[in-house]
């Protein structure tokens, strides 16, 4: 089937506004970041006196709780932009579906779409809650580096697959794996936080716009347990991926695994993960040297996905730019 021209351009517009509502998201959650201390410390004054302060100008007036600034205001809205940037980004995945007439993951531009999409669902399902709000600019900042990578470096227009993608295993093997992936991205940004966390502990009085940044996030135990629970549920998705690809590879070349550049890489990133489960069960290695092994599994993902792409030839070489 033709290429449908028209709604692969609605697919594109859908790609670039989503980014535009991400950064203002970012912008936003920025602004309402460094200008939330003064909430903090009204509600731990109110909180010093006892309960609500009276007011000494009108007898038996009771002083509720400060309102909310309008910086905090515009914290609360961006959750609600971000929903429509959501949309827009899932929507240029449908799009681009639609526009080519298959499962929209045969090269770089798609892969890093949806893995980033699944990142930013992750987060929505695991930072509900207020106390986890500041973590969303530092998942915002790496999901918006790899769009624009996507949206210029990685741009593929629609087109149908090379005839070696053509087959049923591509949504399988590589919708979970880009799941993964962005799973994973979402648990390197928690460990790489937590390892920031630990070096600005609870109570401390730390100064200077380190330790400023450190107050706003969740305590480094918080920060461990989130980077924990996101690894267990990427690292069977990725190992599943593997194993699919290992089964599609003996379909495609005739055998299971020649430890081309791709296979070989993904493998060392899921033994990393296995390590860093592994690690963080085990006394002694639970805390900083676990994160740290955590942090290299994710460093593996991408030069995986950029360096064994774009730079070394392979059999995977086709996924690249098309």
């Amino acid at each position: 089937m033709p290429i449908n021209e028209t709604i692969a351009r609605y697919s594109d517009f859908s790609f670039k506004t989503a980014i535009v509502v991400y950064a203002l998201v970012l912008v936003l959650l920025i602004w309402q970041y460094a200008t939330a201390r003064s909430r903090q410390v009204a509600e731990r004054e109110l909180v010093s006196v006892g309960g609500p302060a009276i007011d000494p100008t009108v007898p038996g007036r009771v002083v509720g709780p400060p309102e909310k600034s309008l910086s905090e205001r515009l914290g609360n809205t961006a959750f609600s932009v971000l929903v429509v940037a959501i949309a827009l980004h899932i929507a240029s995945i449908v799009l681009r579906g639609f526009a080519t007439h298959r499962f929209p993951l045969g090269n770089m531009y798609e892969f890093v779409t949806m893995a980033t999409a699944a990142a930013i669902l992750v987060g929505v399902l695991f930072l509900r809650e207020q106390r986890y709000r500041a973590m969303w600019v530092f998942l915002l900042v790496p999901v918006l580096i790899l769009l624009f990578l996507a949206g210029t470096v990685l741009y593929a227009d629609a087109a149908p697959v090379v005839p070696a993608l053509k087959s049923f295993w591509l949504p399988v093997h590589v919708t979970i794996v880009s799941i993964g992936s962005g799973v994973f991205l979402f648990a390197g940004v928690a460990s790489l936080l937590f390892l920031y966390r630990v070096r600005q502990p609870e109570g401390a009085e730390s100064s200077g716009i380190f330790g400023t940044i450190a107050r706003r996030l969740p305590d480094a135990r918080t920060l461990d347990r989130l980077a924990y629970k996101t690894t267990i549920i990427g690292f069977p998705l990725f190992g599943a991926g593997v194993i699919l690809g290992a089964i599609w590879a003996e379909a495609a070349w005739g055998r299971f695994w020649g430890w081309d550049p791709k296979e070989t890489c993904s493998f060392i990133a899921w033994v990393l993960y296995a390590a860093y489960l592994h690690a963080r069960a085990t006394s002694g290695w639970r805390d900083t040297k676990a994160a740290w092994i955590n942090v290299a599994g994710f460093v593996a993902m991408l030069f995986n996905l950029f360096i064994i792409n774009m730079v070394i030839s392979g059999l995977h070489s086709y996924a690249g730019l098309n």
